[in-house]
């Protein structure tokens, strides 16, 4: 395998989150995982991290999963969330690059070179999914956080929370504590990257039917993603929320304004109390800038 840098060759750690995924599934990923690195001549290791799965409905046979060379089985006690699941398997790594995947086979595991051949000259790579393989109920939430995404991270963001990516782990320890539990980890690693200009590369990837049920909900999970940004932008960059909020109170002001001289020859009091609103956001978010570059 060819990589477009002439550094010398990363060493990876993939990282598997196992959450009630089915046995047949799990055993199916990790061994075309194991197979996928070992034709690229890489120095790397893939640590499954079972996050408390039902062992009666779920369970896999862990003698199976520790047989395969180069696997590690970390188990959790109680049931952590997905981006826990993460957290653990970077703990646990021993190299510099970390490449996550699902165990569900949604994700394209022999696509993964493509990925690959991008380190080091990016700091993180995104497996983009195709359009047309997520599921319907999906696409127009998906449409609207990446719209979202893209505005307030100020960068083209073609798909927002994919679970096939490639990423430094230096990158990722600088945002550790704003890393979530659960599901949100792969938003956050993404707006993360873009608000700090780090260089980030998107790959087209195929997306599979996934195995067994999802446990995203597409109005409720769209809300907290909707929230998450907007947290996310306040963070790194406030002033990316507040300028667009103080114009939008100071138009409303203005188009007020302009009715009241019309009609009564004078400025209203919702007029006032709208161009206060306008300024009282825009210096809120100088103060938020300042705080933030402390």
């Amino acid at each position: 395998m060819k990589f477009r840098s002439s550094k010398m060759k990363p060493s990876l750690t993939a990282v598997v989150p196992v959450y009630n995924e089915k046995e047949e599934s799990v055993l199916k990923v990790i061994k075309d995982l194991n197979k996928v690195l070992k034709s690229t001549k890489l120095t790397y290791e893939i640590i499954v991290v079972d996050d408390c799965s039902d062992k009666v409905n779920y369970g896999f046979n862990e003698e199976e999963i520790i047989r395969i060379s180069k696997v590690k089985l970390i188990r959790h006690k109680v049931n952590r969330g997905y981006g826990a699941s993460l957290k653990t398997g970077i703990n646990n790594s021993r190299y510099d690059w970390i490449l996550i995947t699902d165990a569900d086979g949604s994700y394209p595991i022999d696509e993964i070179p493509n990925l690959l051949k991008y380190i080091p000259d990016y700091d993180m790579v995104i497996g983009n999914r195709h359009k047309a393989s997520i599921p319907f109920l999906r696409r127009f939430p998906k449409w609207v956080l990446r719209k979202l995404a893209s505005f307030l991270s100020k960068n083209k963001v073609l798909d927002l929370n994919s679970g096939l990516r490639v990423f430094k782990k230096s990158t990722c320890r600088e945002f550790w504590n704003l890393l979530p539990q659960r599901f949100s980890f792969t938003s956050t690693m993404t707006m993360a990257c873009f608000t700090h200009s780090y260089p980030v590369k998107y790959v087209p990837i195929s997306y599979h039917k996934r195995s067994g049920k999802s446990s995203i909900h597409p109005i409720k999970d769209t809300l907290r993603f909707s929230s998450l940004l907007l947290r996310l932008t306040m963070y790194f960059n406030p002033l990316r929320f507040f300028v667009p909020l103080s114009l939008f109170f100071a138009l409303l002001a203005i188009i007020r304004g302009i009715r009241d001289f019309i009609v009564t020859d004078a400025f209203g009091g919702l007029t006032l109390v709208l161009f206060f609103m306008s300024f009282q956001v825009f210096f809120f978010g100088l103060i938020a800038d300042i705080i933030n570059k402390k």
